[in-house]
Formats: structure tokens, C-alpha cells, sequence
């Protein structure tokens, strides 16, 4: 079969999200509401400005986070766990639940037809890992010394730190276990991440270097130095005088900045026929997937047409017309400026307040590169539901964001949908969605 006709569908879903680490609890969550944002605890209280965040609570990094999967598989892992950080964690745990949920197993597919592409933010190693070596690097006045740190303090790290923070990681570690033998890749491109891996993946099935291949995202903006890193460039929810769940407001007037969270999201794609020949449960197609960046003149990035050209881009690679596509999951950031110039660029593809729109982080802030992927699965869950989920927080419409954002269930989801994604360095990506159709 050529590229046009090898048919790329998802076939298992993992999730790993302040509102809920399967399907059944993220799907329970977004229709009732629920959100997954409360009290910042990764750090001491009055130790920065921010008061709130989206963390996975329910997420320990023990083996039973990893859902059920085979004995050696487990085993292996388990043994892992300590050269992991807690984002690799997250995204080797949300990949292995897809596979899990694909039923997709070592022996039971060809492995050398099967690969994986994941992607994640930059990985920061943790201050925690240097305490000790700074310690020992002190002279007799208790000083620290450079001098001293490759003497008496490197020699104090734990010997495979490194390997804890290195964002290939996540794809080698779900590629080594699973036997994984096809194509491989690990992207960082922060929030744009999610949907190029899934071009990444849809492009290798197509043109038949794989059958099979695990696509998926992890990130955080939980540790301590990136929160850091946040604080100097971010526009952030710094109030504290209001109910948790109610600090994120994507598009809406009153919006005061991005919340900041953690999750990871996978996926696993096939060819049709081959999905078909196993059994497999299909959720849905994946029609095309873009990746563009817009800079202007002056250097900074122009995030309206970043985001008009990957919608331009996913949608003739798809085929479709605008008026084809039933609704958009947003990036819906809940920053002043974002927040307005995404609008924008939506507006200009598909005209003003028209095509519904929906934006998760109203649930949980911001996961870095994990958002786009959970935000993907989302959207995938509204299909099979039939109707779209709310989006929080909306009250006040901003006449400077001209998109129709949903803020009441029981909107009909139709059949095809747009996932967006977008970074503040410029760089936006897209992919079309569809539900599965006969031929």
C-alpha cells in the first residue's frame, strides 16, 4: 500500500492528569465538572507567589502506577524506577497504560513493526540531587569551593544521576521493556510537542516503516526550577483569594494567567488493516498533523499566525474545508496575551464565534509538553461520548477573543475535531481527528 492509503488509527489511550489517570476518571471528571487544580505543595508555603497548581495526586511512581501489564515487563521496570524522574515516570507509566489498554504486548505483535516517538519538555535535575556534594565541597570555614566539587562532590551524586533527566529517556525506557523494535524519536518542543509526535508517528505508519507505533508526551511545571523559570517569564496566577478550581479561565475577560500543573498522555497508532486483523478496539482516525513556526520581524514570536498557519496546514493535508470540522480543543493557556492571539488565529481560519471551541486547562492548568497529548485524548473522549465537555470558569466573554467557547454540556461533538497546540517561542502544531468511518 503507498502513503494515501495505509490509514492511521488509535487503537489505546493512556492518560496521567490531575483529573484522573484513565479514561473512566477523566472522562467522569470533565462531565461533572471536577477540577483538578488546588494548593501548590511541591514547595514550601510563602516560598513563591504562586498559591496554586495541577497535580497528579494520585501519582506515586510505585509499579502499580503503571497499570497491569506483563510480569517481565513489570519487573524490569520496577528496578527502573530510580534512574526515572518524576516526569519520565509519568510518561512511561501513561505509555505503558496505552499499550495496556491496546492490548498490545511483548510476543503479541511483530516487534519489529511496532516503535515508539515521545516527547517531553526539557528535563531539569532536581537541586535535592547536590545537597550532599555540596556539602562535602566546603573548606575548614565551611565555604563552598569549586575547587573542591570534582574532588569531594561529584563523587556524592547518586552515579546514574544524569540518566534521571535526559528527555530521550521516556521512549528508550518504553521501547526497551516492551521490545520495541521499530523506528524511535524523542522530541522536545514543549508545548508544541504532542501533536508533531503524533505527525512524527502518523507519517511513519503511513510511508511503512512501522504498523504500530506509541506516541505520547510527558511534562511538568511543578519543579523547582522550572516553577523558577515560570515565575521570571511566565504570565502566572499569582491570586490568592479565590477557590482553586476557579483560578484557571481560559478566553475568559477576567483571566489572570496560566496555572501550572504536570501530566503525560500517549496514544497508540496503527495501520487499519492491521489494527483490524487483531481485534483491536478503534477510537478514532487521525486524518493529518502540522507543525509550523511563525517569528516576526522584530524577533518575537508571533503566535496568531503561528496558529492560523498549523490549522491552514493540518486542514489541506486533511482535505477538509473549515465548515467540516465539528469543534476545537483550544491550548486555552488562560494568559492575556496567548489567550487573545490564539483566539485570534482561530477566528481567522474558521470565522468569528463559529466553530465550538473547548479548553481543558480550564480543568488543570498547564502540564507543559504533557497538556497537548491529554488534550488530544480529550478530545478523542468527547467522540465516543457524543457530546462535548464543558469548558470551567468561562463567564465573561472577552470581545478581544472572537472564539465560541463551550462552557455547557450536552453539546452534539459531531465527528471530526482540530487539536491545537502552541509554545510562546513560536512554534504551533495541529492534528485532525475523525470519527472512525466504515471505508
Amino acid at each position: 500500500m503507498d502513503a494515501e492509503s495505509r490509514r492511521v488509527v488509535i487503537t489505546g489511550l493512556g492518560v496521567i492528569s490531575p483529573i484522573g489517570s484513565s479514561k473512566t476518571a477523566l472522562a467522569d471528571s470533565l462531565r461533572n465538572g471536577r477540577s483538578g487544580v488546588g494548593p501548590l505543595s511541591v514547595l514550601p508555603p510563602n516560598a513563591v507567589p504562586v498559591r496554586y497548581s495541577g497535580e497528579v495526586k494520585d501519582f506515586t511512581g510505585s509499579i502499580g502506577d503503571f497499570g497491569s501489564i506483563p510480569k517481565e515487563v513489570s519487573k524490569n521496570l520496577r528496578k527502573a524506577l530510580k534512574v526515572m524522574c518524576r516526569e519520565c515516570q509519568m510518561g512511561v507509566a501513561a505509555g505503558q497504560l496505552a499499550l495496556n489498554d491496546a492490548e498490545v504486548a511483548p510476543g503479541k505483535v511483530d516487534p519489529a513493526r511496532i516503535g515508539v516517538c515521545f516527547g517531553s519538555d526539557y528535563m531539569v535535575s532536581s537541586p535535592e540531587e547536590f545537597i550532599e556534594g555540596f556539602r562535602h565541597a566546603k573548606d575548614e570555614d565551611g565555604a563552598f569551593r569549586f575547587s573542591l566539587w570534582p574532588i569531594r562532590g561529584m563523587p556524592q551524586l547518586f552515579p546514574l544521576w544524569l540518566l534521571k533527566y535526559l528527555p530521550n529517556m521516556p521512549a528508550s525506557h518504553l521501547g526497551i521493556y516492551n521490545d520495541l523494535r521499530g523506528p524511535s524519536n524523542s522530541l522536545t518542543l514543549r508545548e508544541a510537542t504532542p501533536n508533531v509526535c503524533i505527525m512524527d508517528a502518523m507519517n511513519t505508519i503511513r510511508y511503512g516503516r512501522a504498523d504500530a507505533m506509541l506516541a505520547g508526551s510527558t511534562g511538568t511545571r511543578l519543579s523547582t526550577m522550572k516553577l523558577m523559570h515560570c515565575l521570571q517569564q511566565e504570565e502566572l496566577a499569582v491570586t490568592e483569594d479565590q477557590d482553586p478550581s476557579c483560578v484557571s479561565r481560559p478566553f475568559d475577560k477576567n483571566r489572570r494567567g496560566m496555572v501550572l500543573g504536570e501530566g503525560a498522555g500517549a496514544v497508540l497508532l496503527e495501520e487499519l488493516s492491521h489494527a483490524q486483523n487483531r481485534g483491536a478496539t478503534i477510537y478514532a482516525e487521525v486524518l493529518s498533523a502540522s507543525s509550523v513556526a511563525a517569528i516576526a520581524k522584530n524577533g518575537v514570536s508571533d503566535l496568531r499566525q503561528a496558529v492560523r498557519l498549523a490549522l491552514v496546514a493540518a486542514l489541506q493535508q486533511a482535505g477538509l474545508r473549515p465548515a467540516q470540522v465539528h469543534f476545537v480543543v483550544a491550548n486555552g493557556l488562560s494568559t492575556t496575551t496567548a489567550d487573545r492571539e490564539e483566539a485570534l488565529g482561530i477566528a481567522d481560519v474558521f470565522g468569528p464565534n463559529s466553530v465550538p471551541v473547548v479548553a481543558p486547562k480550564s480543568f488543570y492548568g498547564n502540564l507543559g509538553a504533557g497538556s497537548g497529548m491529554v488534550e488530544l485524548i480529550i478530545g478523542i473522549l468527547a467522540l465516543l461520548d457524543g457530546t462535548l465537555f464543558p469548558t470551567l470558569n468561562y463567564d465573561s466573554p472577552d470581545p478581544e477573543c472572537p472564539v465560541r467557547v463551550i462552557r455547557d454540556g450536552g453539546i452534539p461533538s459531531g465527528d471530526v475535531f482540530v487539536s491545537l497546540s502552541f509554545n510562546s517561542q513560536g512554534q504551533a502544531s495541529a492534528a485532525v481527528i475523525r470519527r472512525v468511518l466504515a471505508n
